[in-house]
């Protein structure tokens, strides 16, 4: 990571916007419609938006999220296929959510485009097998982030800010999902699926008169109600600086956020010095945070923070991902930026620059059509002065030094801020505790809790021997595991963004041979080789050879079952009782790795090895569930890798002394 700044391209002058105003008329059931000619290119884009207000879900949180799942397949005229073939033979774009509905087409088909999109909005085809197949979709969804570190930061965040029973505050787990019924859906859409505060913006390649009469045909039906009028108590931040601290033991790093929440709405004044303020921050990548946390410390791969704005109350939070060791450091760093933006001036320099940023991209979005309708949209929503665009670049370079100081002191509440932490308890807790900032401990799910204990006294009679035997017991017995000379093992999984699955293959020999590739088709992404000449990695095609100490653990690691090695190894100790997932496992620990036995059942759980990379240290976590018999002996099915994301791989194929030849370890 390089330590300096990056260089900023002088600013010019502001350049001048002009922005197209709508055409609108309003429908009798209270849809309001805007409508913009643009005649440069054949397209036209269509946005339905139902402008609600926020409600809490309570024992049901997800029928809302069910309810945009099942928009869109199809509807009472229409097959969900035929729909489909439909969309996709006129080329266009159609997504439909709980909160409206976007298209796009070319503008010679637009008088069809947007008769499916009205039928697929307001005639909607509910069914059960629509329903159990998204309901289903989306408990898969939650179960893959149950041990994701950055989605509980993510969830206890929101729950602490704005309480569980507020609607930013709550979160859907698989219970409130089980709890919503087809019936729920088909309420929820009733309820809140209607034109009281709905707009269509419809901008493009269009004649208002033909495209008003087409409105009023297609939504003049849409039955008029009135949505519920819900309110709930103002989240109250805390008295005084606190971490709020979740202990996730499969943690290989910590996230940490600094959050309070506020009112910010785009009709105050304040709203343009404080969206600059967040820039110099940690909006930018030049910004105090990252260029403190990544740049100059290099803890971290980058530290941002961002600030809500709108017609109900949001949040400002400052984030990043740092390495369990230097979690305390971070959180020192990232008061001293909060604290330096509250009172220190920021440079005329600085503070031109990030003005100049902001309005750049501000100009490079001003010609999109997205971006029209979303200025339209918001100057009827959040009630702003019709010319508020117009004097968009004027106003921000308005914003002065001292605006940055008083938007700074009014809502980064450093005073009245949770420093919420998820990371691995017994590895950063420690040192936390010598910050002497108040600690209190919660759950993943945002209840408070007990400090977690992070290491118990090792009960009388169990050592190294004792744990190392039941594991080769309970998997088989000493003849059994002993009888295993290869394993073979085929699996899958994936990655963020990979296009398709990853195969997974793991072929181990007796004899000190190993083989551990992943692949996405044809194309090799990583290989691990030991041999009888030595040990290789290869990545994205560039081969490394393993020596030293590393080989050495390499080649420790080459054979079926480490533990009838560590039996013979008098350096290896049982070094405390930790929590693994839940459980309570014995921690036996050699050199740089760790190894984790459930005390119940006796299974190996985890192993955390500490690896040098790119001249830092860091843990990498692996864990082993699923055990099945194979030929006498248990092995795990499923093995979550934490490489700062999860990759968890699920075994398709094992075989103990088959599928492995001597030409596979070349």
């Amino acid at each position: 990571m390089n330590a300096q700044t990056r260089t900023q391209p002088k600013p010019g002058l502001s350049p001048v916007v002009n922005i197209n105003k709508p055409q609108t008329f309003v429908l009798k059931n209270g849809l309001k419609v805007m409508v913009v000619e643009n005649h440069k290119l054949p397209r036209v884009s269509f946005n339905l938006t139902l402008d609600n207000a926020p409600f809490a879900e309570g024992a049901k949180k997800g029928v809302d999220e069910l309810t945009s799942s099942i928009l869109g397949n199809g509807s009472k005229t229409i097959t969900k296929d035929l729909f489909n073939e439909e969309i996709d033979f006129l080329g266009a774009n159609i997504n439909f959510s709980s909160n409206g509905a976007y298209a796009s087409s070319l503008s010679k088909y637009a008088g069809r485009v947007l008769e499916l999109m009205a039928d697929g909005a307001l005639n909607p085809n509910f069914t059960q097998v629509e329903f159990d197949k998204e309901r289903d979709k989306i408990i898969e969804g939650l179960k893959s982030e149950e041990k994701s570190v950055p989605a509980i930061a993510g969830r206890v965040v929101d729950a602490l800010a704005f309480g569980q029973n507020h609607p930013a505050g709550e979160f859907m787990t698989e219970e409130t999902l089980k709890n919503v019924t087809l019936a729920d859906v088909e309420a929820n859409y009733a309820t809140y699926f209607v034109p009281e505060n709905a707009y269509l913006v419809i901008i493009g390649d269009i004649k208002f008169k033909n495209v008003k009469t087409a409105v009023e045909k297609l939504f003049g039906g849409w039955q008029k109600k009135i949505t519920p009028k819900l309110t709930y108590p103002a989240p109250v931040n805390v008295s005084y600086l606190q971490i709020n601290f979740v202990d996730v033991p499969n943690a290989v790093q910590s996230e940490i956020s600094v959050v309070n929440t506020l009112n910010l709405k785009m009709s105050d004044p304040d709203f343009f010095p404080a969206v600059i303020a967040n820039q110099i921050l940690g909006g930018d990548f030049n910004s105090y945070l990252n260029m403190n946390l990544r740049e100059q410390h290099a803890w971290t791969y980058g530290a941002n923070s961002t600030i809500g704005s709108g017609k109900y109350v949001t949040k400002f939070r400052a984030t990043s991902a740092v390495r369990n060791a230097v979690t305390d450091s971070a959180v020192v760093e990232f008061i001293k930026e909060i604290k330096k933006i509250r009172t220190e001036k920021v440079s005329d320099e600085v503070l031109k620059n990030v003005k100049a940023g902001y309005i750049g991209r501000f100009v490079m979005q001003v010609e999109k059509p997205q971006a029209v309708a979303r200025y339209a949209l918001n100057i009827e929503t959040e009630n702003l002065p019709a010319d508020f665009y117009e004097k968009y670049i004027q106003t921000i370079n308005a914003v002065t030094a001292d605006d940055i100081i008083r938007v700074a002191n009014k809502y980064f509440l450093i005073d009245n801020t949770r420093i919420v932490i998820a990371g691995k308890g017994s590895d950063v807790i420690p040192g936390l505790e010598k910050l002497k900032i108040p600690m209190f401990y919660f759950d993943k799910y945002a209840n408070p809790m007990e400090k977690p204990v992070s290491k118990k006294e090792i009960p009388a009679g169990v050592t190294t021997q004792t744990v190392l035997n039941n594991y080769i017991k309970v998997i088989g017995g000493e003849k059994a595991v002993l009888g295993v000379k290869t394993i073979a093992m085929n699996g899958a999984t994936t990655i963020p963004q990979a296009p398709s699955p990853l195969t997974f293959i793991s072929k181990i020999d007796v004899k000190g041979k190993l083989n551990v590739s992943i692949s996405m088709g044809a194309m090799s992404l990583m290989k691990q080789v030991v041999n009888e000449k030595g040990a290789y990695v290869v990545q994205q095609g560039q081969r490394k050879d393993i020596e030293g100490a590393d080989l050495v653990e390499m080649k420790a690691s080459a054979t079926p079952f480490e533990e009838l090695q560590l039996l013979k190894n008098a350096s290896v100790a049982v070094i405390g009782i930790e929590a693994i997932n839940g459980k309570e496992a014995y921690a036996v620990k050699n050199g740089k790795t760790t190894y984790f036995y459930d005390i119940r059942s006796g299974l190996k759980v985890a192993e955390s090895k500490t690896i040098e990379q790119g001249g830092q240290s860091m843990t990498q976590t692996t864990n082993f569930m699923d055990y099945r018999d194979v030929k006498g002996v248990k092995v795990p099915f499923n093995i979550i890798q934490n490489v700062g994301f999860e990759l968890d791989i699920k075994m398709t194929d094992v075989k103990i002394n088959e599928g492995v030849t001597d030409a596979d370890f070349q």
